[in-house]
């Protein structure tokens, strides 16, 4: 399988870098536990960057995009619309909610009136637009990178949908990947850079060998997890998929702990921008039931 980037999808990622470029930086100051920008939201939008699956540039180019915006330090909706909306309807309200029907109660990313909350059951894929009478916002009861409410209540009429759930949730799985290699490449750098900057007994931190080598590491794992994603997307497997996404979320467990400890004390604060990215990947270790149930999905599509 080749899995090399087309010049097309550089000229995408390319054009993505440019418009992307004022919001690389953490605004001075700022210490919320989330950083958001509509500006950059809709800019994105409106020139489809977050449409290139549905304008059949392919699945794989959906993985790119979500891949590269993953690694701004701003929360952005863009894996369930990139890679699950064309499969449902490209015209549904953003931002989109995804939620497995027994697991509704848990808190919600992104969800916010105008959302579109999309249910994936046993029984099919359903989807309703969210209004204030559903949501409850989540305050500072959950502690992660994302914007994130509560749903209330399921209403009882809902839109279907004619697609199976597993081929949404295994484009789920490969969004929730895309987004975690993202969220890893960005962690990874804001360490690197920590660490190449901060001294000890006279000597930046990275020069010590022992941080050199969890940081290779951590880099190796980051790598896989793109790769991953990037082949699961390209090949339409569900077993691809569901070992992409137990990747990311393993890999997300094993790395975040290391990034914090390198910072040291400033890893326990705010004031570093490290947890905008390590704060979501903890949100995405739990998504369509965490690392066991990809492993059983990942188990399934292969044996089963």
């Amino acid at each position: 399988m080749d899995l090399a980037i087309s010049e097309d999808q550089r000229q995408i990622l390319d054009a993505i870098d440019s418009l992307a470029k004022p919001y690389a930086a953490v605004p001075l100051h700022d210490t919320g536990f989330a950083l958001v920008s509509d500006a950059l939201d809709a800019e994105l939008a409106e020139n489809g960057f977050l449409d290139v699956m549905a304008m059949e540039l392919g699945a794989a180019t959906a993985v790119l995009v979500v891949e590269r915006l993953a690694r701004l330090p701003f929360a952005l909706e863009a894996a369930a619309t990139a890679l699950v909306r064309p499969l449902l309807d490209p015209e549904l309200p953003r931002p989109l909610c995804l939620i497995e029907e027994g697991s509704w109660r848990a808190p919600l990313r992104f969800l916010k009136p105008g959302a579109t909350v999309v249910v994936v059951g046993d029984g099919g894929v359903r989807s309703f637009t969210a209004g204030a009478e559903h949501i409850r916002n989540a305050g500072d009861e959950v502690l992660f990178a994302y914007p994130m409410a509560y749903l209330t209540v399921l209403p009882s009429e809902m839109r279907s949908h004619d697609v199976s759930a597993d081929v949404v949730r295994a484009a789920w799985r490969v969004g929730l990947a895309a987004e975690a290699a993202g969220l890893l490449a960005g962690a990874l750098a804001s360490t690197v850079t920590y660490i190449s900057e901060r001294k000890q007994f006279g000597r930046p931190l990275a020069t010590f060998q022992a941080l050199r080598h969890r940081m290779a590491e951590a880099q190796v794992l980051t790598n896989g997890v793109y790769w991953l994603a990037l082949k699961a997307a390209s090949s339409g497997d569900a077993g691809d998929a569901a070992l992409a996404a137990l990747h990311a979320q393993e890999a997300a467990k094993r790395v975040t702990y290391d990034f914090h400890q390198f910072l040291g004390a400033m890893g326990m604060t705010l004031e570093h921008p490290l947890h905008l990215w390590t704060y979501r990947l903890k949100a995405l270790t739990s998504e369509l039931g965490g690392r066991g149930e990809q492993a059983l999905a990942a188990a399934e599509a292969i044996w089963g």
